[in-house]
Parts: structure tokens; sequence; C-alpha cells
């Protein structure tokens, strides 16, 4: 079944002639027409533009035209409804934007284009990113392709349950406190967050600009390394990209950890861990003790604070950039006696409850009297927790931790309590807070119901390549990634 193969083994098959990019893309697109009325990960899907898109890579491979030249030829890549596609919708899942489309590429998908790939389909999302469940979006939930009476995660869930439900190749989405990872910890595929500044956010629509980042969601680490090249790079279109040289990043995946010290945190093992996610999450630290890695106990000591740091910062910085949709330049329009009324109109029917606290408090905590109560205090303690980090780091070379406190929830058991959803990203909000990479893989399964459980891997600054070769080593040498969701 084509639909299930991994993103690098569709590229050996393509570059073989075994099946064509035709076949790949019209095997998303059956698979999608099989599950996805259960599971709801997409918002829309341009068929036509997609299969056109494939028939010209058909044609190139035809010409002679080899992987080597375009690395992604042929393979179908499917978009979080918060990156620009030229000429495609565009609506982070609100309806404040309307029918709006697209008038240019974000760069990683001009990229994707670049390295050939078969660009298709709008995933859904929380609203604007903001939500740790998918349940904000303004359409519909997205379910969870392993118990679709659970939530894949968020903001991005339906990238994660795209892939896990085998209804593309791989997808990208954006993390701003674990919007990757978690999903893809709850889901069961690979996610990855890449150190800021490594991938271009021109064309990514903002939530909080210091915080955002695009990633690969993929079926493992090897496909995430892939996609990983693929987009990596600077861009003088965004000011906080940076000029570092992009690895080879599967070089990397030796599968040889012996030399390599590994940290775990001592204030991520803590009480109110789900047993087995505990369980599962030291049986993966055992396990890469096995393989030849050194285990050593660090301190992240102001970890504690990550959870109030983030939602200072990130509401603050959302407040300012959702300040653009206004039903004056773009999106949707209420009209009103004069454009205050017009403005307050729109954004109060546009934007959804949870958008609509994050933008009060956001505003709050920037308002005068509160600014140096709340966010210069904030960014003082994000400081603290970035040199915890770098600290650690002078004495490991990766730090690993469960990726999500539980397994995946009930749909609905905690929309009513926004500080226990909050929670649900307890242990990746601080690698935004700290600008590193981070990377989530399945570690094991919990026993009834069967859900995946996450096991992340924390790289330094710009230290992809470890955290790589880490991640794949533990995944080739266990079972976990080869499961399959029972809608997949």
């Amino acid at each position: 079944m084509i639909h299930r193969l991994r993103l690098a083994e569709l590229i050996d098959k393509l570059s073989r002639r075994e099946c064509s990019a035709r076949e790949a893309m019209a095997a998303c697109l059956l698979q999608m027409d099989r599950v996805d009325s259960q599971v709801h990960a997409f918002l829309s899907v341009d068929r036509d533009n997609a299969m056109a898109q494939a028939d010209a890579a058909d044609r190139a491979l035809a010409s002679g035209v080899t992987h080597r030249e375009k690395p992604l030829l042929g393979v179908p890549i499917a978009l979080k409804d918060v990156l620009c596609h030229q000429g495609q919708p565009l609506n982070c899942s609100s309806k404040i934007l309307g029918t709006f489309r697209s008038p240019y590429d974000a760069t990683v998908v001009a990229k994707l284009k670049e390295a050939g790939a078969t660009v298709f389909g709008r995933l859904n999302m929380d609203e604007f990113a903001m939500g740790s469940s998918t349940e904000n979006s303004a359409f519909f939930t997205t379910l969870n392709p392993w118990d679709t009476s659970r939530i894949p995660g968020g903001s991005s869930g339906g990238c994660a349950a795209s892939v896990a439900a085998n209804e593309c190749f791989a997808s990208l989405g954006s993390d701003t406190g674990g919007s990757i990872r978690q999903p893809a910890a709850l889901c069961g595929c690979v996610g990855m967050k890449p150190t800021y500044g490594r991938v271009s956010r021109y064309g990514l629509v903002a939530f909080a600009s210091s915080l955002d980042q695009i990633g690969p969601f993929t079926k493992d680490v090897r496909d995430g390394a892939i996609l990983l090249q693929a987009i990596s790079g600077y861009d003088r279109r965004d000011s906080t990209s940076m000029r570092e040289p992009v690895p080879e990043y599967t070089a990397s995946l030796t599968g040889n950890l012996r030399g390599l010290k590994i940290g775990l945190a001592k204030e991520f093992m803590v009480g109110g861990l789900d047993p087995e996610v505990d369980a599962a999450v030291k049986r993966a630290v055992r396990h890469l003790e096995s393989l030849g890695a050194e285990i050593v106990e660090v301190s992240l000591p102001h970890s504690d604070y990550a959870v109030a740091t983030y939602y200072i910062i990130a509401t603050a910085e959302a407040s300012a950039n959702l300040a653009r949709f206004d039903g004056i330049r773009y999106g949707a329009r209420v009209e009103g006696s004069d454009p205050f009324q017009l403005n307050s109109r729109t954004r109060g029917s546009g934007f959804g409850a949870e958008v609509k606290r994050r933008i009060i408090l956001g505003t709050y905590v920037l308002s005068s009297g509160y600014y140096d109560a709340y966010y210069l205090r904030a960014q003082k303690v994000r400081t603290l927790i970035r040199q915890d980090f770098l600290k650690a780091f002078e004495s490991v070379d990766a730090i690993v931790s469960p990726t999500t406190p539980t397994a995946a929830f009930k749909v609905g058991e905690k929309s009513g309590d926004p500080l226990q959803m909050y929670l649900s990203d307890i242990f990746t909000i601080s690698c935004n807070l700290a600008g590193n990479c981070g990377i989530s893989l399945p570690c094991g399964f919990t026993s009834s119901p069967k859900l995946p459980i996450g096991l992340q891997v924390l790289g330094k600054p710009f230290g992809e390549e470890t955290m790589l070769r880490i991640a794949h080593a533990y995944e080739q040498s266990t079972p976990w990634h080869r499961e399959v969701a029972p809608l997949g």
C-alpha cells in the first residue's frame, strides 16, 4: 500500500520508477476519502492542483531529473493552515479571514516546491495556533487516528493526525510552545521543532514572533532529517533567520551513541505524570544507556516558571500581532456605523473564545502600569531559563524528558479548564523560551486503550545533528515507530 510508505521509501521507489508521483498523490487522496470523515484533519484540498503538481514531477523524472537534484521530487506534503501557499485558502482555522487566499508562498513552501515536493491541502489547527487540542478550530475538531473519542493534540493537530492516518507522507506545522512535539507524541509520529532561526518564518502567520518556529511531522526520524534539510537555511526576508551552515542531517544517523552524554532533568521527572508515561520514559532512558550513552542528571531550576512566563510573553506578542485583523485591510468584515464599531464587531464575531482570552491577557500585561510587573519580568525569567539550558549543555549533549504528562485525553475533557489545558505543554514550553531544538518520537503505548507515548529529546542551539542521532538510534532499536494507527 503506497500510502503507508515512509517518505524515504517513497523516494526510493520513485527513483527506481517502481511507482509514479501521480500514484503516490492518488494514494493519499484515496486514503483521505477512506478516513478523513472520521479524522477531520483536512480543511480543504485542491485536488486538481495536487495532481497537476504530481504530473509535473513525473515529467521531470521521465526527463532524467534525479532526487539528488530535487530531493523531494514527487513526494506529497501537506501544510498547516497557518502557512502561505500561493492561490490557496489561508484561514488559520478562524472565521476572521473569511475567503482570504495567500498572495505568495511562504519560504518553506517555496523550498518544498524547489525540492520537487507535491504541496497540497490545508490542515486543521487551533485557531491562530492557540491551543493544545485542536478543539479551538472555528470549523471542527480533529480527532486522534488511534482513538476518535480523543484529541490529537494541538495546535498542529491536523498535521499530526494526517501523518498518523497516512493521509500524507509528511506535513509542516508550527511550534510556539510545543505545537509540533505535543501532537506528534499524542498521535504516535515524529515531530520536530528546529532551533529558532534555523528555518525561515517568512509566510508563517505570526502568533508569538519570538517563539514561533516551523518544523516537520514525519513517520520516522530519517524522514524528519530529510525534510528539515529541505526547509532549513538563511532567508533575508526573515530578520530572525540565522546565517548558520546547514549540515547533511542524514549523515548523522549513525545508530552509535557511544561517547554521548544525555541529561535527565530532575525537574521534568516529577509527580503528576501519568504512571504509564513515567514508566515508558524511564524504560527509554535505560535503553539509551544500553546503546552506549551516559545518562547524567541535570538541573533546570527555573523550569517551574516556564508556563507562567510563556503565557505572559506569548499573549503579549499575540495581542500585537493580531491587531492587524481589523476588518478593513483583508478578511471578513462586519459593518458598523464608524471604524471603531466596524473593528469591534468584526473582531468580536471573527475571533473565537480562546483567541479573545489571549488577546485580552496580552493587552493587559502590556498596558501602562503593568508592563514592568508582568511583561518585563517575564522576559527576565526567560533569560534565566535560557541560561539554565546553556549551563546544562556544558556537561551534556542533549536532554531527554517526557513530551507530554499524559497520553491523548478525551474530547471535551479539558476544554472547560484552560489552566489544565495549558499544562499539557509543561514539558515543551521551555524549549521555545530558550530557542533550542527539540524532537518527539514514540517510546511506547498505554495499555488500555492503546495510545502513543512520546519521548522528547532537546538539543543545543543549532544542535539538530546530535538530537537526530540520538532520536534515530533509539527509534531504530525499538519497535514503536512501526506501529500503525487503526485509521492508518
